[in-house]
């Protein structure tokens, strides 16, 4: 069947959006990178900033050969529910339903999980476990939470045909799907390995570890900012998609709403850290700043393109002080993540779940999941008067991330423990993972002239201490 020429430029005009967008969210992974190596001290940038490559790299792999299938693989007589059957190493691909630019839109958001992860157990972490769990967080833990809530045929999908609920869960660009379960992966990966030798005094108080470069913290802040704009307005997929009787509306119109929340909840997640953090510590952080801000716009990706304007600056105001919060209650456990990724992206993208059950606007619901069509009816937030049906959908959805995760992750990350491959010695840890397992410094001038500075010194101490 021949297609029109309207009908070619649409699909041409819808493919460069997506496209572009999976290029904003790939840019992603550089602010990670950066954000990740001003917040470690310097003796382990090298590592972390190699551990932001490795995700991407094997993430990629891993994605390709079985997470997109897991994803969004449909079977050809019958559909699954829990995970998807076909697409391995894209066989099939292109088809009626995907494209490529489909999946590599859908694998900037994958690698982007492990970099979470990464994270929380930063400055402590055998390079080995890094490539195992990058592997089996990309290619199986996540996609099958992305099929239940994002593929036609998952259980918990707002676009399925029998809907939870009679709503389905709305996780719009993936403050569960993503972030939560990064963050609660990072949860079980630092519990297990436990908190970086000089982080607690004997006592239990918090000693101070702060990163070595906040120039990076600020740099990675805005590039993840810039590449925000992709995750979430690019997640509507296609452009140009008209909304029925209207004339001037369509998806281009909820995109552009969709960059405002974003704007809106980030920037008062920041501004609320500011005065907050200002109150409690006595001086102004822009370290806690800018994880205020990436806070905010971890919440507000669930409901990007559900809620008003008005809404995202409740949920930004909210998820500051969640994350204030759960950052003193960590301290208090004696919980150490260096990234604070638990935290901001667990505890964060938990409240935006909950955030969008209460505050989702129905005719944006029906944009978003109907295409603006008249006539349809569905859930929406509870305190915009949309009834139980959605709110219930998203607190399962916080509940089964919570236990999928730790029924996958906790165990990985346990048997890398009891294999001894999990933590570094506690001399490598101290000396630093640059000099002991990379061969030297990301720097010339290291400011740390009590450690050895190139890895032959290194191994000459190690020697000298052995005998």
């Amino acid at each position: 069947m021949e297609v029109s020429w309207e009908q070619s430029v649409t699909d041409s005009i819808n493919t460069i959006y997506l496209l572009f967008s999976a290029y904003l969210v790939f840019v992603m992974q550089l602010g990670f990178a950066m954000l990740c190596a001003g917040s470690v001290r310097a003796k382990n940038a090298m590592n972390i900033m190699l551990t932001n490559v490795v995700d991407a790299v094997v993430g990629s792999i891993s994605y390709y050969l079985f997470g997109f299938a897991f994803a969004f693989g449909v079977g050809s007589s019958s559909s699954n529910p829990f995970i998807g059957t076909t697409f391995f190493a894209l066989k099939d691909i292109p088809n009626t339903t995907y494209d490529y630019n489909f999946f590599l839109f859908q694998w900037a958001f994958a690698i982007a999980v492990a970099g979470i992860t990464s994270g929380s157990i930063a400055e402590r972490t055998q390079f080995t476990a890094y490539l195992v769990f990058s592997f089996f967080l990309t290619g199986f833990v996540y996609p099958v939470v992305a099929h239940w809530v994002w593929s036609s045929n998952g259980w918990l999908s707002a676009s399925s045909s029998e809907l939870l609920f009679g709503s389905g869960a709305i996780d719009f660009a993936g403050s569960g799907v993503v972030h939560m379960l990064g963050g609660i992966a990072g949860l079980w990966g630092s519990f297990i390995e436990g908190p970086r030798v000089g982080r607690f005094d004997a006592f239990g108080k918090p000693m101070p570890m702060r990163g070595h470069n906040a120039t990076l913290v600020v740099l990675g802040t805005f590039l993840l900012w810039f590449g925000w704009f992709g995750f979430n307005p690019g997640s509507f997929d296609k452009i140009l998609v008209a909304y029925p009787n209207t004339t001037d509306q369509g998806n281009w119109t909820a995109i552009g709403r969709t960059a405002v929340t974003t704007t809106l909840a980030g920037s008062t997640a920041g501004i609320t850290t500011l005065f907050g953090r200002r109150l409690l510590v006595g001086h102004w952080d822009a370290l806690d700043v800018c994880n205020g801000v990436l806070g905010g716009f971890v919440a507000i990706t669930s409901g990007c393109a559900v809620v008003e304007p008005w809404a995202a600056i409740v949920c930004g105001f909210c998820s500051a002080w969640v994350l204030i919060g759960l950052n003193i209650l960590a301290l208090k456990l004696q919980f150490d993540d260096p990234l604070e990724a638990t935290q901001l992206h667990g505890g964060c993208g938990a409240w935006g779940l909950i955030f969008t059950g209460l505050f989702a606007k129905e005719e944006f619901v029906i944009q978003a999941y109907e295409s603006g069509e008249s006539g349809v009816v569905r859930p929406y937030g509870l305190l915009m008067g949309g009834g139980w049906g959605l709110i219930g959908c998203q607190v399962v959805q916080v509940l089964v991330i919570v236990l999928w995760v730790s029924l996958t992750m906790g165990p990985l990350f346990y048997a890398l423990h009891k294999l001894r491959i999990l933590r570094i010695s506690i001399d490598e840890e101290v000396a630093g993972l640059d000099i002991s397992s990379h061969g030297g410094y990301a720097y010339v001038a290291h400011p740390e002239d009590d450690q050895p500075r190139f890895y032959a010194d290194y191994m000459r101490l190690q020697a000298q201490n052995q005998s």
